[in-house]
């Protein structure tokens, strides 16, 4: 006798009514993805297998909290998914013709118990497969970047409409636009539910590494709103690189994201306060030791497998060093800003950006003063290519005060605070400039 059938003869689990439904929504944030990956592929048709998803949902909804959770629920809503599909095919017409087609996808344990006792219904090869499928279709760089963001936490991240646009502050009908806009534009362009391969699995990874980064990052420092963070957001692009690296474990640039958010969660706590608490002056007692070992793990992997591949880290992978950098030093003041420097280098080297510049002068003045610092702003600065950025001002202003320059420094923070949206970090600049003024 297997586990799985041992489990079936010991039946479901007994839970009470209020907390099902908390486990249902539980569930459904880590089983969601494998389930609609699994339909896509047997159906092949996104909406067809989010709508079969959902009905396996509300069956979920209607019977657990009477009957319990069955031992294995994804097995069980894969089950009932599949079966509502038979039903949706036998009320076609062509029901035949697409029933030969879907083959053994289709074959299901008929004398199983209809609680509990479901087997499980996919290879669990099979089924990563179809996950990893899922990644890559969902964040195609032929969707508009907004859009990839919203698919794939739709699919991937098992949040509602409602939710994607509570966290990124636009309306309801907006984001569900962009999904529907999304999944026609997948069709229309034929994108084939594969894992690509050759150049072309470079260039997608790096659109599904950037779009797990960009959540994260909204999460980490949202760009409207009276929130500093969203850690929810973080939460989920925490997952989804965890998922990333499961599904890719030959890939450094997956671990050396994994690693970057892991170091970076680490100090949620720390940074969140009535205004943002910058890095110096953050409790370091209050990082989360537990993910900034993960970090420096997955770090370690995305080293490992760089060198396995002869290949320099790649963009992820030396952020996530500079994190780790910070991570080890026990006190601000120990921090090893020239080893920072020059990690920013190669940073700028291998993904060269204006952002990635103005992070490098920050680092350049810690390690080599003020002074320092500032000649790289105002050379970043003439380019006008970041004029609208409010951490220019925001950094201009830090070299500024820390040259003794008060009133061009009170200045540049005002100037932040006028170019941001966020409330709170409006807040933590005004502070700012006013003690500038006194």
């Amino acid at each position: 006798m297997t586990a799985a059938d041992d489990d079936a003869g010991r039946g479901p689990q007994p839970a009470a009514g209020p907390s099902v439904g908390r486990t249902v929504d539980a569930v459904w944030r880590i089983e969601s993805p494998r389930l609609i990956a699994g339909l896509i592929r047997i159906v092949h048709d996104m909406d067809v297998a989010e709508e079969l998803a959902q009905d396996a949902l509300v069956a979920a909804l209607e019977q657990w909290p009477r009957e319990g959770v069955p031992r294995n629920p994804g097995a069980w809503l894969m089950t009932t998914a599949k079966r509502r599909a038979i039903d949706q095919i036998r009320r076609n017409e062509t029901f035949a013709r697409k029933l030969r087609l879907l083959g053994h996808e289709l074959e299901l344990d008929q004398d199983a118990e209809a609680f509990g006792g479901a087997k499980e219904p996919d290879d669990p090869a099979e089924i990563e497969d179809d996950l990893l499928r899922l990644v890559f279709v969902a964040c195609h760089p032929v969707l508009p970047r907004e859009a990839r963001v919203a698919l794939t936490l739709r699919l991937l991240g098992g949040l509602t409409t409602e939710e994607i646009a509570r966290a990124f502050l636009v309306a309801e009908p907006t984001v569900a636009q962009r999904i529907v806009r999304a999944k026609r534009t997948l069709a229309r362009e034929r994108v084939p539910f594969e894992v690509p391969y050759g150049p072309a699995l470079a260039e997608r990874l790096a659109s599904v590494l950037e779009v797990v980064y960009l959540i994260f990052n909204e999460g980490y420092a949202a760009t409207a709103g009276d929130d500093w963070m969203r850690p929810a957001l973080c939460e989920d692009a925490l997952r989804l690189a965890r998922v990333l690296t499961g599904l890719l474990p030959r890939e450094p640039e997956a671990h050396g994201l994994a690693a970057l958010l892991e170091i970076q969660a680490s100090r949620s706590a720390a940074r969140s306060g009535p205004v943002p608490v910058p890095l110096p002056a953050q409790d370091r007692g209050r990082w989360d030791m537990l993910l900034i070992r993960r970090g420096f793990a997955a770090l370690a992997r995305a080293d490992a497998a760089a060198r396995a591949r002869g290949v320099a880290p790649g963009p992820y992978a030396l952020q996530a060093a500079i994190a780790a950098s910070h991570a080890r030093a026990p006190t601000a003041e120990e921090t090893d800003w020239v080893a920072i420097a020059a990690l920013y280098d190669a940073l700028a080297a291998r993904a060269p950006s204006p952002v990635v510049e103005l992070n490098r002068a920050v680092a350049v003045g810690m390690a080599r003063g003020p002074a320092a610092g500032l000649a790289l702003v105002d050379e970043l600065a003439a380019t006008t290519t970041l004029d609208a950025y409010h951490l220019l001002p925001a950094v201009r202003g830090d070299l500024l005060a820390r040259l003794g320059r008060t009133a061009e420094a009170r200045a540049e923070f005002e100037r932040a605070a006028a170019l941001t949206r966020n409330n709170a970090e409006r807040a933590f600049l005004l502070e700012r400039a006013a003690a500038c003024a006194g």
